[in-house]
């Protein structure tokens, strides 16, 4: 199953195993049954810790089990062949369950030690989705940590009957006791904070002790950690307020166009920034959203920014590096289907829509390749386009011609989504040169219109531009004295990711300059690094 170089490498990782584990297999005839069982064969034959058993004890089919042999508690179970995306989480579950410690902070972790009462979760994904390691490796790490919780990872597209049967529309899909949970990323912090409802309140009590920063950052992707990266250089009080580090680079797929680095995704690039932010002495609050700025009121002052969370921090300077997200259509039915057949991931979700009828909106590049993707795995693409053309690089448009299962709907405007109450059933839209209206029926819609700054909070604040972006000048400076700004949430022409660190880095240089040029109220951190 393994090929020899990621076989040596998963062997390596094997010496670290502590605790003899079983790999508990339950099979029946399939094709997928005979590949698990080679798999786990192969595992079990990389370490004198680790046996391969056949109990055929689940009634999913294939799965297998890893559990601790001393603490059978201890364990968790995949439901397919958690290859793609997944390995990394079954690699992480082998050496956990096998008392290979986490990384995760100790709070986290007594946290999770105390949560109370029987939870059952259970987790759908798709191997091509790369949101959906995050939330399998949490809840395989909580049901190795807490006896009370157990969790099973199940492949979508391997298990389809019960996928339509319990109406998984968007991976990862999470259950808790056999009640929808949640859907999309969350990280291990979400999911307790989510399950300890005392948490944001103590975090918010926490927050709101903490002194004056010199820098405060707002916002957890590339500009922001660029941000915080060299104002902590320049020996200041840095801080960070994020509803999620990584922001959207979160969801990207491959990064191909990051100078020096020839391929990397998406999750990967975000731990590295996080990892790298966390070098320096920067106070990272995490899973905080920001609801207002008040910029200082005189030269030398301090600028607040309150939190959802009810608590407010206080800075001499700010850098908004806040992002933006997928732009919506902003018609009816949309909300209410969204995850119910309404996605903005092809490639998380495409899986999930095998063998039926989809639409993609948007004809720019990634609507396009959308479409291609997922013309591989559904049975019909329909692509609608508001403009009477495809704005998509001619070569994609190339590609998508030469398949027989899309079509194209020009000069199109959405209009609304129908459903019959639990899922997608098709969308309706208006005709723009006859003005006549048309239904289409479908089992999903993907949305690819392009992004939309996240900047509501700050409307009257600071400038924007009519899209809704801050507007800065060369500096990164916004119409508010001492507040800068850097990344996909600005007047920036190029909302790329290198473009977003030189972004966040000019940002923060040039709130250093104000600090130093700007004497009033002057903090001790301050003066000793322009000394």
């Amino acid at each position: 199953m393994l090929d020899d170089a990621i076989a040596s490498q998963l062997a390596a990782h094997l010496e670290k195993i502590r605790e003899p584990i079983e790999l508990v297999a339950s099979l029946d005839d399939s094709p997928k049954s005979v590949e698990l069982e080679q798999l786990l064969s192969q595992i079990a034959g990389m370490s004198d810790h680790i046996t391969y058993v056949r109990r055929d004890d689940d009634d999913r089919r294939p799965s297998f089990a890893i559990v601790r042999v001393s603490d059978p508690a201890a364990s968790v179970r995949f439901a397919g062949i958690p290859l793609g995306h997944e390995f990394t989480s079954l690699v992480l579950a082998l050496l956990q369950v096998g008392g290979h410690p986490s990384t995760a902070s100790e709070e986290t972790l007594d946290q999770v030690r105390g949560l109370e009462g029987e939870l059952r979760f259970e987790t759908y994904f798709s191997l091509s989705c790369q949101n959906c390691p995050d939330v399998v490796q949490a809840l395989n790490l909580m049901s190795v940590l807490n006896p009370n919780i157990t969790h099973v990872a199940i492949d979508g597209a391997l298990f389809q009957d019960e996928v339509d049967e319990r109406k998984v529309m968007a991976v990862p899909t999470v259950f808790l006791n056999g009640e929808m949970f949640e859907s999309g990323r969350m990280s291990l912090e979400q999911i307790v904070a989510k399950l300890d409802t005392g948490a944001a309140e103590r975090t918010a009590a926490e927050i709101a002790e903490k002194d004056t920063f010199d820098v405060l950052v707002v916002g957890g992707g590339p500009a922001g950690a660029a941000s915080a990266i060299y104002a902590a250089r320049k020996g200041i009080s840095t801080g960070v307020v994020a509803e999620r580090f990584g922001g959207q680079v979160l969801d990207t797929m491959a990064i191909e166009n990051f100078i020096s680095v020839r391929h990397t995704e998406g999750p990967q690039l975000a731990t590295a920034l996080e990892q790298h932010v966390k070098d320096y002495a920067v106070d990272v609050m995490d899973l905080q959203v920001a609801t207002k700025l008040v910029p200082a009121d005189e030269p030398g002052g301090l600028a607040t920014v309150e939190l959802a969370s009810g608590a407010t921090v206080s800075a001499r300077t700010v850098v908004l590096s806040t992002g933006a997200r997928w732009r919506q259509m902003g018609v009816p039915g949309e909300e209410e289907y969204r995850n119910k057949g309404v996605t903005y991931c092809p490639h998380c979700d495409g899986p999930l829509f095998k063998g039926k009828r989809v639409a993609v909106i948007g004809g720019g590049n990634s609507g396009i390749e959308a479409a291609i993707d997922l013309a591989g795995v559904v049975a019909h693409v329909t692509v609608i386009e508001f403009d009477d053309k495809l704005r998509a690089d001619e070569v994609l448009q190339r590609k998508l011609r030469s398949l027989d299962n899309v079509d194209v709907i020009l000069s199109a405007l959405t209009t609304e989504v129908k459903g019959n109450g639990d899922q997608v059933t098709g969308l309706v839209y208006t005709d723009r040169t006859t003005d006549e209206s048309h239904e289409v029926a479908l089992d999903g819609i993907f949305v690819q219109i392009g992004l939309l700054p996240n900047t509501e909070w700050l409307d009257g604040t600071v400038e924007l531009s009519s899209r809704g972006e801050i507007v800065i000048d060369d500096r990164g400076a916004t119409s508010a004295p001492g507040v800068f700004a850097a990344g996909d949430c600005t007047t920036v022409p190029y909302k790329q990711i290198v473009i977003a660190m030189g972004a966040g880095a000019t940002a923060a240089l040039s709130a250093f300059d104000h600090l130093i040029r700007t004497p009033v109220g002057a903090t001790p951190a301050a003066t000793a690094a322009v000394a």
